[in-house]
């Protein structure tokens, strides 16, 4: 009882810290005082609710708050269907991520979704129910609690901005129901519609053009930014609001410490605007912030903010009223495979820059491959600047991972082509991507033998930036493309489904076996994190690029109280030498041979 008694006073202190803004901020949007009692009642009923275990949790996050920066944060991102077929499953197979020392997983979207047409469980039915064919949300705690017994935090997808066309509010709006008709946003004309069309771009204007849908039941038009079967939520009513807080508590209580924030930048809609990156946006992404310092402080937020590195800053407020606690790195994953097929760093070198400048509380999930495609949103001016034809680069960049430019040994597919702009992205595994699937079918054993030193070149690149790294599940153990997808009639006409396939376990058994390409990697990527437990890699570390005098070697350095390491990683095929000048107490070789696609960690 005493415990309990402390816990709640900790929580009465927390909300009365923040309760003055988060009156502030409400008001701001909405000046309805009982839709703010409601969200302090929520509030209050999400601490009682919340479990013994998680409260003890939330108080060695609060005396640790960036814990989610240390050196030996290394995640993993999954289908659970895909790696073990529902949630129980996947309990069972828990010590195989141990044994990669992950401390963070990602499950791809979980909660109850039409099937099969479901945008990769992004059309949500539910946000307070697992999916009846993964599992139940007692398997959900059940696994959470086992995780964290393994030191794994788990994320889960939070779609913001819209619910399936089938989840219950839509339902209702349907039938006719005005109330919920104001979930979303319903006209009986196209007078408001095409004024909105006018501004705003479309997302997939190739797959799914337009911005609105017409609904025969409702006689209305209702606001579809992504898929017509995803209806855009109306965050100007309260109600809303608060529902979406209820259900991420909810989740929060069923053991759930990171929430990917789906879609962000898109959740507030004004008229005569593109309904992009909008303040009301940060005023709601600040109080979901409060809300979870004050209810569950050991939660945290990842956004998914797929915008210029310029718009990234805002997203995580400031130090004194921060917003998101981190972002998927997605300007740099592009960048890192724009280097990797034309041999030159100079573009990523500048994203990094770009990135490395931004204020302190910026920290970023880096990865090379997720459930997504690869879509090539360069630096446009800087390529211009640097003498690259941006449209020529990126048919350049798509059609060398599909494999059909000359010298290409990469293996994958185009996703959204568009043949007036010339627009498409990439789709394949990390391992396919580098080369291994052709080496693998040509038998051609020095390209297998290059291809997977580009693999754990790309890999190691990605761990040594600023932020932690996130595999995709099965690039630890080199899995190639599923080109079966090809087969379905569910999935045929979704590329991304080719880097989507299930978990190969026999090749997982390889990783024992010496001589095998998964026992090799899996060695690597040991590595990898072994150079990431340094005090370099801290989160009170200074990063930053280098410069090589050499457009193929990326430099980095990393400092920390006297101490600097010195990352080399060579992205083209052929040996490049990498002259370091040194600088004040940052002292570095003046030359570095390296072998192609070779990496270069070690004490400077």
């Amino acid at each position: 009882m005493a415990a309990r008694s402390k816990s709640d006073e900790a929580f009465a202190n927390r909300l009365a810290q923040h309760d003055e803004e988060l009156e502030e901020l409400f008001t701001s949007l909405y000046g309805d005082a009982e839709a703010l009692e409601s969200l302090r009642e929520l509030m209050n009923e999400a601490h009682a609710a919340r479990p013994a275990d998680l409260k003890r949790l939330d108080t060695k996050r609060v005396a640790d708050p960036e814990w989610y920066k240390r050196g030996n944060m290394f995640g993993m991102t999954m289908y659970t269907d895909l790696f073990a077929g529902n949630l129980k499953n996947l309990a069972e197979k828990v010590p195989y991520l141990k044994e990669q020392k992950l401390t963070y997983l990602h499950l791809m979207p979980l909660l109850k979704m039409p099937h099969p047409q479901n945008d990769g469980g992004y059309a949500v039915e539910d946000f307070d129910s697992v999916d009846p064919s993964l599992g139940t949300n007692e398997d959900l705690a059940a696994l959470t609690k086992k995780l964290r017994r393994a030191g794994i935090s788990l994320c889960l997808d939070f779609v913001m901005n819209h619910t399936a066309s089938s989840h219950r509010w839509a339902k209702a709006a349907q039938a006719g129901d005005p109330e919920y008709q104001d979930y979303y946003y319903c006209y009986d004309d196209r007078t408001v519609p095409d004024q909105y069309d006018a501004v705003v771009p479309e997302v997939f204007p190739a797959t799914a053009p337009g911005n609105f849908t017409w609904n025969e039941d409702m006689r209305k038009w209702v606001l579809t930014s992504f898929y017509p079967f995803q209806w855009d939520l109306n965050y100007r009513n309260p109600k809303v609001l608060i529902a979406v807080m209820k259900s991420v508590l909810g989740l929060a209580n069923l053991g759930v410490e990171v929430f990917r924030i789906d879609a962000v930048p898109y959740i507030w809609k004004e008229l005569g605007t593109n309904c992009r990156n909008l303040p009301q946006v940060h005023t709601i992404v600040r109080m979901l912030r409060i809300v979870l310092e004050c209810v569950c402080p050991a939660v945290v937020l990842k956004g998914e903010v797929v915008m210029a590195p310029k718009e990234l800053a805002a997203y995580f407020g400031t130090p004194e009223h921060p917003e998101c606690h981190m972002l998927y790195n997605v300007s740099i994953m592009v960048n890192l495979w724009s280097a990797l097929a034309s041999g030159d760093v100079r573009l990523l070198k500048d994203q990094l820059d770009k990135l490395d400048s931004l204020p302190e509380n910026c920290w970023f999930v880096n990865y090379l491959r997720c459930h997504d495609d690869v879509g090539w949103g360069l630096d446009e001016p800087e390529e211009i600047r640097l003498g690259i034809d941006p449209l020529k680069h990126k048919e350049f960049l798509y059609h060398f991972y599909e494999g059909s430019v000359p010298g290409s040994w990469a293996m994958g597919e185009l996703y959204n082509y568009d043949e007036a702009s010339k627009d498409a992205r990439s789709c394949g595994t990390t391992a396919s991507m580098c080369g291994v699937e052709r080496a693998l079918i040509t038998h051609d054993k020095p390209l297998l033998d290059i291809s997977m030193k580009r693999d754990l070149m790309m890999h190691s690149s990605m761990a040594f930036l600023r932020g932690f790294p996130m595999l995709s599940c099965g690039d630890e153990i080199v899995q190639l493309n599923g080109w079966e997808y090809k087969e379905d009639p569910d999935r045929v006409e979704d590329s991304r489904n080719l880097h989507r396939s299930p978990f190969d376990w026999e090749n997982a058994e390889k990783r024992k076996t010496a001589g095998t390409l998964q026992k090799r990697m899996w060695d690597g990527l040991k590595g990898i994190r072994e150079m990431r437990d340094d005090p370099c890699f801290g989160p009170d570390a200074w990063v930053t690029t280098w410069d090589a005098h050499n457009d193929a070697v990326l430099a980095m350095v990393r400092h920390v109280e006297g101490r600097t390491v010195l990352g080399l990683f060579n992205f083209s095929s052929s040996r490049q030498t990498a002259c370091l000048d040194s600088d004040g107490d940052i002292m570095l070789p003046a030359e570095v041979a390296l072998e192609p696609y070779e990496v270069h960690v070690a004490e400077a």
